[in-house]
């Protein structure tokens, strides 16, 4: 929900990350602002609940390039911070939020089995 709000009010931020092969970047990123909190709010409601853990997932496996420039460019973005700190964990976190998607909207239930 947070970060499609963040679409929504710094879409220049989230533009200057935005890889340059990317067609209609900035109309991408009003789209991707309004998905991400319908997303949200798909995942709590049970009939859309698998359609948004996909949708989820595909969101953030698509994002995951913008997060390469934005480490590898050196872009600044305040207040996040430009160290590797955040970086390297941030990159290496995708894949959790990828899995955390499709375990939030009931696509998988790996390691962990949900009870009937």
């Amino acid at each position: 929900m947070a970060a499609g709000i963040a679409h929504l009010i710094a879409p220049e931020a989230l533009l200057a990350i935005t890889p340059s092969r990317v067609p209609f970047a900035p109309q991408v990123i009003l789209v991707t602002g309004l998905c991400e909190p319908a997303g949200a709010l798909a995942l709590v409601t049970k009939p859309l609940r698998w359609w948004a853990g996909i949708a989820l997932a595909a969101y953030a496996l698509c994002v995951w390039p913008a997060n390469f420039k934005h480490a590898f460019d050196g872009i600044d973005l305040p207040p996040i911070s430009s160290s590797w700190w955040y970086h390297g964990l941030r990159l290496a976190f995708q894949p959790v939020l990828i899995w955390w998607a499709l375990y939030a909207g009931c696509v998988i239930d790996w390691p962990w089995r949900r009870r009937p």
